[in-house]
């Protein structure tokens, strides 16, 4: 097989890990979104229980129904919703030491080739983490580098420069990519795009405090598992730099 194949396949599986974990992410969202309202609705139910003439056989009816729809949402959405996102939210690695400085020219490569040679994007690596060693699961940890990577070159305008750098602590390695963001960029159908279009017009939007684009759930959750973290900007900017950090304790936690 060739090298462009292996590189378009490899492509390929990097973007269905993305979508993935940015789906069972969004179940996550709704489960617990919709958990509220339903108990709210089903405690008031009681409330109203003890208000309403225990012989009015039509309002008995009424609230009856009312717990029947709420017990039967709750069900959906435990054996639906929290049952399909099963498979990332207990995230199993497989740790090895690894060199960091190795991983971060393979990075670049894959992002190159899935959408940076298309973009003109030129990456810059400024590697200071002086030869650090990681203990952690090596491909997930690509995974998310990659993601870091293609997301930059997605906001990022046709010949942008993107820069990963890469520095490390007695504890801890950090992987931090930069570049100045064109947020039209996402959904411009001029330029050549990677990502999904739902998860790029989603990545436009103003996230809530604390939260990132859905398509980057991939690099939380690496983080999380590896008892390391994840930081996104809230919003992608127009003409801003920006900035998306992974920090991953070098050994295990």
């Amino acid at each position: 097989m060739s090298t462009s194949q292996n590189r378009t396949e490899r492509t390929a599986r990097l973007c269905a890990e993305a979508a993935l974990f940015m789906r069972d992410h969004v179940l996550s969202r709704v489960s617990h979104d919709l958990r509220s309202p339903l108990n709210a609705i089903h405690s008031w139910a009681y409330v109203l229980e003890r208000k309403i003439d225990s012989a009015d056989a039509a309002a008995q009816r009424a609230l009856g129904g009312i717990r029947t729809g709420v017990e039967q949402q709750v069900q959906l959405l435990e054996t639906l919703v929290d049952a399909t996102r099963a498979e990332t939210r207990k995230l199993r690695i497989e740790r090895a030491p690894f060199a960091v400085a190795a991983l971060l020219g393979e990075a670049v490569d894959d992002a190159r080739a899935a959408l940076g040679d298309a973009r003109g994007v030129t990456f810059e690596v400024q590697d200071t983490a002086g030869g650090a060693t990681l203990d952690g699961d090596r491909e997930r940890i690509a995974q998310a580098l990659w993601l870091m990577l293609v997301f930059a070159a997605e906001t990022g305008a046709q010949g942008a420069s993107v820069t990963l750098a890469s520095s490390a602590s007695a504890t801890a390695a950090q992987l931090e990519v930069k570049w100045l963001a064109t947020r039209a960029a996402l959904t411009d159908d001029a330029l050549s795009h990677v990502l999904e279009p739902f998860a790029r017009a989603q990545a436009k939007e103003q996230q809530e405090a604390g939260r990132y684009a859905w398509v980057l759930a991939l690099c939380h959750r690496v983080a999380e598992a590896h008892g390391g973290r994840f930081e996104a900007p809230a919003l992608v900017g127009e003409g801003e730099e920006m900035a998306l950090v992974l920090n991953v304790p070098l050994s295990r936690p």
